[in-house]
């Protein structure tokens, strides 16, 4: 399992709501799609996080690097529907970064022959 990993504020006058509801649909598209396994997002509390990471912590679970460049393609073709859902999330946040990051340890890792 991979995990795509996203931090950001929103712009000034963005309500959360108005934040949480286009995220909602645009994530939708894309599991429904099978584009992700599973999504799910996160906020800071009580401000216990650094200070250089956003407000909001979106994490974005894929089976594989493919199913990944897959969500990629389709946000890359800038068609409707995507382009849409995916515009109406990125013009509400500032402040983008992301991360990627697997299981450890990989389900596939063997033992007993490691050279490092």
């Amino acid at each position: 399992m991979d995990c795509y990993q996203i931090w950001c504020d929103l712009k000034p006058g963005v309500r959360d709501a108005e934040f949480i509801e286009a995220l909602a649909r645009w994530m939708s598209h894309l599991q429904e799609a099978g584009k992700i396994t599973r999504w799910r997002v996160l906020r800071k509390k009580l401000g216990l996080a650094p200070a250089h990471l956003g407000e909001f912590h979106i994490l974005i679970d894929t089976e594989n690097l493919a199913q990944l460049d897959e969500a990629f393609k389709l946000a890359s073709t800038r068609a409707n529907p995507a382009e849409a859902l995916h515009a109406g999330v990125n013009q509400l946040v500032v402040n983008f970064q992301a991360a990627l990051y697997r299981d450890c340890p990989d389900p596939h890792r063997q033992h007993g022959e490691e050279a490092f």
